[in-house]
């Protein structure tokens, strides 16, 4: 069950920041977004409008597959991997190489999360 709780505004600048210290701890990363509340790109890499609508599409077709919306998303195909998490009312959507640790990458996504809830900048300093 995804926690529903909103965290405080996080700014640009420290959603451009976390997704930095991700791709300095994840060299499999091909691309990410983190989303504030409503699903609005905070920061991403490559083109915030694609992002945004592709996360929106991501999170809708998982969420209808059943009674509560989902927490985190793992789609692994031939070509890489896509992770999706949602916490305290933000959500982080990342691209992969194949064959990336899921839990790892999960444990990494859900602990900048959280530094970006309680106010940090994502790299949990």
């Amino acid at each position: 069950m995804p926690d529903d709780a909103t965290s405080d505004t996080v700014s640009g600048d420290a959603a451009e920041s976390a997704l930095a210290f991700l791709g300095e701890m994840s060299p499999d990363l091909r691309g990410a977004a983190i989303l504030g509340p409503g699903g609005s790109v905070l920061a991403a890499s490559g083109d915030l409008r694609r992002w945004n609508e592709d996360s929106a599409a991501l999170f809708e077709i998982a969420d209808r597959a059943g009674e509560e919306p989902v927490e985190q998303i793992h789609i692994g195909t031939e070509q890489g991997e896509v992770f999706a998490l949602r916490h305290a009312g933000l959500a982080a959507v990342a691209v992969t190489e194949r064959f990336a640790l899921a839990s790892l990458f999960f444990f990494d996504l859900r602990s900048l999360l959280r530094d970006l809830a309680a106010g940090g900048d994502g790299g949990g300093e």
